[in-house]
């Protein structure tokens, strides 16, 4: 394994207006000198490198350790950035664009020759982003040029939701980070491909099955990897589809039941850790458990905001393993679930009688 360079690894505040321009400033030279640079979105913060640039994207996968054949996204700041990243748009895609641009989701489009085979694992798309975040639209166009983004992290565990998670992971492995507060989002964007038959969501987010569907007028299909473990050997089209991910280092186990068989399940089990619903800690911890609460029940995008922030508060606990409560799987709730699960590396029970509900998978968890 190639060592790691060390380097000092500055955090720019951007509060102010004379902050963000200043902070973005310094970005895009980073960046524009083929630099990786942590830069806030709304959805989590995310490792920059300019999209066009092969070195400064391999670069990325180097800082995170993260695997070539799991694809990056690629973020604009202007419409007008798309001719450098994809070399059609159709109506479908205009419409998204028009609904939900800036914000949480990402299309999938045919790849331009300008955006390296490597930021999409060598496939012939490309996924493409318009943040809504005013630091990140103001870095990518001090650059001008789109930026190939994924999560600012070690690849694996938790996705970042603040500066400080970023210095965490990343300290010493980056020149820059700007902290532009937490993400109000929580969770990464949506993903959507328009290059199949019929749209598929490849990834949920904050951006729902429903909301698309409302926009383009037709049914849109929501890929079996959202919420089954990937098989193999499978390629992949879209960042967040691989067996595990998004893990803490304690060993989570899922638990689907109400809250009586949930802490019968977890007693019977040995559980002294909780991963829980806001409203449940009082009894949680009045029954012997140690809580984390991540968002309120019912409520998805109270979870959605906390989940990851929570999932890093897990660990501070310094147990072992701990129990978690399954949220819904409607709306925002999908995407929740998509990331408890593959956090938890698809350990799912069910709180009556303790059997399975993951589907077997054959790739080995990473």
């Amino acid at each position: 394994m190639e060592q790691q360079r060390m380097m000092q690894t500055e955090i720019l505040c951007c509060t102010t207006e004379e902050e963000i321009k200043k902070a973005a400033t310094s970005a895009a030279e980073q960046l524009l000198a083929g630099q990786v640079v942590a830069i806030p979105t709304e959805t989590v913060y995310g490792l920059a490198a300019d999209a066009t640039n092969e070195a400064a994207v391999k670069e990325i996968f180097r800082v995170k350790g993260r695997p070539q054949d799991n694809p990056l996204i690629v973020h604009i700041s202007d419409l007008s950035m798309l001719p450098l990243v994809t070399t059609a748009q159709s109506e479908d895609a205009l419409r998204l664009f028009e609904a939900f641009w800036p914000g949480p989701l990402t299309v999938i489009l045919p790849r331009a020759d300008s955006i390296p085979a490597a930021v999409s694992a060598g496939l012939d798309t490309v996924a493409v982003r318009f943040p809504a975040h005013f630091v990140a639209q103001q870095v990518i166009a001090c650059c001008n040029k789109p930026l190939a983004a994924p999560s600012a992290n070690r690849s694996g565990i938790p996705s970042p939701t603040t500066a400080q998670h970023v210095m965490d992971d990343l300290s010493g492995r980056i020149p820059l980070i700007l902290d532009g507060g937490s993400c109000s989002v929580g969770v990464e964007s949506t993903v959507i491909t328009l290059c199949t038959e019929n749209p598929r969501i490849l990834r949920p987010g904050f951006v729902t099955k429903e909301q698309l569907e409302e926009v383009l007028g037709k049914p849109v299909e929501v890929d079996e990897a959202c919420l089954k473990a990937s098989t193999a050997g499978q390629a992949v089209s879209s960042p967040g589809m691989k067996y595990k991910h998004y893990a803490p280092k304690t060993a989570l186990t899922l638990v689907q039941g109400s809250l009586d068989d949930y802490i019968s399940y977890a007693k019977a089990n040995g559980f002294t850790a909780a991963f829980c619903f806001e409203e449940e800690v009082s009894a949680l911890s009045d029954a012997g458990f140690t809580c984390v609460a991540y968002g309120r029940a019912g409520d998805d995008v109270s979870q959605a905001a906390s989940l990851f922030d929570a999932l890093r508060r897990l660990d501070e606990l310094g147990v072992s393993s701990a129990v978690g409560r399954m949220p819904s799987k409607d709306g925002v709730g999908l995407a929740v679930t998509n990331r408890l699960i593959r956090a938890a590396a698809f350990r799912v029970v069910d709180a009556k009688t303790g059997a399975s509900l993951s589907e077997t998978s054959t790739e080995q968890p990473v």
